[in-house]
């Protein structure tokens, strides 16, 4: 029961990270206006999440400013077999309920 409500959990924040982390990658793919107030608003709030990750690989331009941000899509990546890994250590250290048979 435990183990169920804590890999629940960190499913939520690994889902909540993933989609701003893509929302980021869409937008500057697109290249959104970064003076936008939403735009601003998702690259400040994927800031601290991208920090780990920066100037580990170069952007790729694609034509008309298109730009694949690949230390975004690495953070992804990561995030998710840390978030795989959080869940697989919460379930193995959830003790497990045994039935015991009454005689």
């Amino acid at each position: 029961m435990i183990a169920r409500f804590v890999v629940g959990l960190i499913n939520f924040f690994l889902w909540l990270v993933e989609i701003f982390l893509a929302i980021r990658v869409i937008l500057r793919f697109f290249a959104a206006n970064p003076t936008n107030g939403f735009v601003q608003w998702v690259y400040n709030s994927t800031d601290a999440l991208m920090q780990p990750f920066r100037g580990i690989f170069p952007t790729a331009n694609i034509g008309n400013n298109h730009i694949i941000d690949f230390s975004a899509l690495f953070a992804m990546v990561i995030y998710g077999l840390i978030a795989m890994a959080f869940a697989a250590l919460a379930s193995w250290l959830t003790p497990t309920r045994t039935v015991v048979e009454k005689r």
